[in-house]
């Protein structure tokens, strides 16, 4: 059973003010909290289906406190419309200041405030071994259920940094890509050397002009229809592939 005090304080966490103050987020669903379990990062809490218990049992001994509930609690706690797993409560990682090394790639999200996109961002990151994101103060929450759902086990394996981007850029060493609607055709990149930054724009502005200035070549997916624009998540995924497979083939 989830007590009274703990589901008040998982309810609490849904709110980003509170997550920080608390430095604690959750994690729901039986492979994602599988993955945290196997994690160096610490669980202050594990509320379980006797079903999850019975299957997981040896990997459950890495939480702090283990409590077994039933899938309707678990469902009325977090965001799931269904869940016969499991819910961690999980403590946030203190990321080491952000840096580059020579040949790496750095997604840099300006302003991407839709949780689902964030998180699949996170995802995109993990498959292309992209290690750090840098994100403006407005793009969403990383730890907001919501992005941490879509990003499945990935948030464990991609550092997210909040600062300000126009400092960031404007000491950057490597090239800075900016994905816009016009630029030079991703699929024909001759690229000078592997590694960069790739920004990527808000959903319906696009890059702002603040981070324009630093953009050193801009490029852009080719259309071969008429929609007018590529969800941003789809579009990182375009654009990280064909960064990476030209790069390699340098």
């Amino acid at each position: 059973m989830i007590s009274n005090k703990w589901a008040k304080l998982i309810k609490s966490l849904h709110l980003k003010k509170y997550r920080k103050a608390e430095q604690l987020f959750f994690v729901e669903g039986e492979k994602a909290v599988l993955e945290v379990l196997a994690s160096p990062w610490p669980v202050r809490a594990l509320f379980a289906t006797s079903n999850f218990i019975q299957q997981h049992g040896q990997a459950l001994q890495t939480a702090a406190l283990l409590q077994e509930c039933s899938s309707d609690e678990l469902v009325k706690v977090g965001t799931f419309s269904s869940n016969d797993a499991a819910m961690a409560i999980v403590e946030m990682p203190q990321w080491p200041l952000f840096s580059t090394n020579a040949n790496s790639w750095t997604l840099v999200l300006d302003n991407i405030n839709d949780p689902g996109n964030l998180g699949t961002i996170i995802r995109i990151a993990d498959w292309y071994g992209i290690k750090h994101i840098v994100c403006s103060a407005d793009t969403a929450d990383c730890f907001n259920p919501k992005v941490i759902a879509a990003a499945k086990g990935s948030f464990l394996r991609v550092q997210l940094h909040y600062l300000p981007l126009a400092e960031v850029l404007s000491h950057a060493s490597m090239p800075v890509y900016g994905a816009y609607l016009g630029g030079d055709n991703v699929h024909q990149l001759n690229l000078n050397q592997a590694g960069g930054f790739i920004v990527l724009g808000n959903e319906a502005h696009g890059i702002s002009a603040e981070l324009s200035r630093y953009i050193s070549r801009k490029i852009t997916i080719p259309a071969f229809g008429g929609a007018e624009s590529l969800n941003v998540g789809i579009a990182a995924a375009v654009i990280c592939d064909n960064l990476r497979r030209q790069s390699q083939q340098n």
